[in-house]
């Protein structure tokens, strides 16, 4: 049997590599991420103030960015599990 594989072996080029979803992923899903963060300290927070992650505008956006990233990097969301 023949073996129609082909295997690219040359590094992409930058204008490539822009083009693929692997490489976006990794942006996409902080972005997301820092909206919703922000989004839930916005409208649902803490009263208190005392709260360790909602009771701060940037803790929460850098907590639902941490989410975001994780979530879609993930290795169930690739499938793998």
């Amino acid at each position: 049997m023949e073996n129609n594989c082909e295997v690219n072996t040359r590094p992409q080029t930058i204008k490539e590599k822009l083009k693929t979803w692997s490489f976006w992923r990794s942006f996409i899903g902080p972005v997301i991420g820092s909206i919703a963060g922000f989004s839930y300290y916005h409208f649902v927070g803490c009263a208190s103030g005392t709260c360790a992650i909602t009771g701060s505008p940037y803790m929460s956006t850098i907590w639902g960015a941490a989410m975001g990233y994780f979530l879609v990097n993930s290795p169930c969301a690739r499938g793998r599990c």
